[in-house]
């Protein structure tokens, strides 16, 4: 089965992660370091703050930005479920604004209108890879008393009017999975320029222990001693994971060219067709497509996404609105509630983008599709 996306692993990859393994450091040391310096660097000289996953650089965050019960979340429902799960456990109230009919990314005037005193988060999604508008959901969620989230789990490596991502929202979260633009195999981060949030989202990933003597309330007590003055949790990203993270982060940029080559391919097969619609690009945008998402005729979705499979090739479908996930619905949450989001998922269908994907192997991709939609 061809995969809609998987690791591109190399020799160089595979020596890093050994020579990681043959130090006195499996878990946290000096790899992790030079780690969150690289992922520093490429959003544009942000912190970072490196985690076990993506989904733990969420929960990072909101921790990091004080959510606590009765906040609320102003988010998209065009996501994984990880994206509101996150703050949804910290007791927060999620609530779903739509989406731009054209690229899928959270709609600024839909998030506007779902803002209330209660706000204290905007978290809008890269989908796909493509940027949204960091400086006007920013300038929107401090209008309001807001911090504004990034959740850049699929556009690492991208740019949006010369601008990396991670340079410009209050916290930027990564995710480095394996079908991601680069893989520590699981792993996160967390960036941000505010020292106050690093040092919070520091805390909370490593258990919420200070050690720091000028801040302990028991400095006496000896060498060893530390305290937990807030709750944390062990999200801490060994060393060897560090390791594989700094190798791929050096052909990062290769990654995003080879990405968009082949998203180039997939358009000039599919623009001029009746029946499929290619992705929409904002303005200004460099993206690195983590996603291809192709929009097919609703009605016939599944049964393109079966003969596709059938044939040996692994479509997706990237999301389910959130909110339409049992967890939400229990909560009070109902269908409707996001046209816009709901219209794109019913007609989504993610086709294979990943480094080494060849050429060849695009080809056949568009071939098989053009035969079973009729074009």
């Amino acid at each position: 089965m061809l995969p809609y996306g998987r690791q591109s692993i190399n020799e160089a990859d595979v020596a890093a992660v050994s020579e990681s393994l043959r130090s006195d450091w499996l878990t946290t040391g000096p790899m992790v370091d030079r780690f969150e310096s690289s992922i520093s660097e490429v959003a544009g000289g942000s912190a970072a703050v490196a985690v076990t996953s993506g989904t733990a650089a969420l929960h990072v965050a909101y921790a990091a930005a004080g959510i606590v019960p009765g906040d609320e979340v102003v988010t998209t429902p065009l996501t994984f479920v990880a994206t509101a799960a996150a703050a949804a456990v910290m007791g927060a109230k999620i609530v779903f604004a739509d989406i731009e009919e054209s690229t899928g990314l959270l709609s600024l005037e839909a998030a506007e209108a779902a803002l209330s005193e209660r706000t204290k988060v905007i978290a809008a999604v890269d989908y796909a890879g493509l940027p949204v508008d960091a400086h006007a959901f920013k300038d929107l969620a401090h209008a309001h008393g807001a911090l504004f989230l990034e959740d850049a789990a699929h556009s690492i490596g991208s740019f949006l009017n010369g601008e990396p991502v991670g340079l410009t929202a209050d916290l930027t979260t990564f995710s480095f999975f394996p079908t991601k633009n680069m893989t520590t195999a699981e792993g996160g981060a967390v960036v941000t320029a505010n020292p106050g949030l690093e040092l919070r989202a520091r805390r909370f990933k490593g258990q919420g222990l200070v050690r720091e003597r000028e801040l302990l309330r028991y400095p006496d007590e000896g060498p060893w001693h530390q305290e937990v003055h807030e709750f944390g949790l062990n999200y801490r990203l060994p060393d060897v994971l560090c390791a594989l993270g700094l190798s791929q982060i050096s052909r990062l940029g290769a990654f995003r060219r080879r990405r968009q080559e082949i998203h180039n391919l997939y358009n000039e097969a599919f623009v001029g067709s009746s029946q499929l619609r290619i992705p929409g690009v904002s303005a200004g945008a460099e993206p690195a497509w983590h996603l291809y998402p192709l929009r097919v005729p609703a009605e016939r979705r599944k049964e393109i996404f079966t003969k596709l499979r059938d044939r040996g090739i692994g479509v997706q479908v990237n999301y389910i609105p959130a909110y339409w996930h049992p967890v939400f619905e229990d909560l009070g949450y109902k269908r409707g509630m996001c046209p816009n989001a709901e219209a794109y998922y019913s007609q989504e269908l993610s086709l294979p983008v990943f480094p080494d994907l060849t050429d060849a192997q695009v080809h056949m991709v568009i071939d098989n599709l053009l035969e079973i939609v009729g074009e």
